[in-house]
């Protein structure tokens, strides 16, 4: 009988999704082509949510608290995933993918989201950070080669990019919020007579 030697590749992650309590996307980046379209995407993305989700919650127990990350095998994928409150965290990669290498992106990212959103990854939290969430994903993963797994590393780059943002593509909010506190250099030019 003949082994299948693969060849080792870089790209290990094919996708990340965040999904609600309802299975609902609030995102979702696939790396590779296994589901081109959108609607294969959302039925995956409802598959995956109907076997990982927990409904064994009792109304006179409290849920236990989520493990700290778990595994499945899907549709011959490998798919790392992990609750808190109300949201799932997936990391998705093929099924001969080293399951180590998918828990660290997993763990890397929620723990960047915790430190971003101070310890409130909640929906709602999410929601109002989505750009830290898209900056924090393109610090760990790119192309679906995994960058960096050091959470500390990613904030602090988010926080860098964050910083850099041009002024034609900020918010009025920050705009207004430089205008009261500006950087050391800039009282100049708030102080310049008309």
């Amino acid at each position: 009988m003949e082994a299948l030697i693969l060849e080792p590749s870089l790209y290990t992650v094919k996708a990340i999704l965040i999904l609600d309590n309802d299975g609902d996307r609030l995102f979702a980046k696939y790396y590779d082509d296994t589901y081109p379209s959108v609607k294969e995407q959302k039925a995956f993305e409802k598959n995956i949510f109907n076997k990982t989700h927990r409904t064994d919650s009792h109304p006179l127990f409290p849920p236990s608290p989520p493990p700290p990350g778990e595994i499945a095998l899907l549709e011959g994928l490998t798919v790392v995933y992990k609750s808190s409150i109300d949201l799932y965290f997936y990391v998705i990669g093929s099924s001969y993918e080293n399951e180590l290498m998918l828990m660290a992106v997993l763990n890397c990212l929620f723990d960047s989201l915790s430190q971003m959103l101070r310890k409130n990854v909640e929906k709602r939290a999410l929601l109002e950070n989505m750009e830290g969430l898209f900056l924090a994903v393109d610090e760990i993963v790119d192309g679906g080669v995994i960058l960096e797994s050091d959470p500390q590393q990613v904030v602090h780059r988010v926080a860098l990019r964050g910083e850099d943002v041009p002024l034609t593509e900020q918010t009025v909010s920050q705009v207004y919020l430089f205008s009261l506190h500006p950087p050391s250099g800039f009282e100049f030019f708030w102080n310049f007579p008309n």
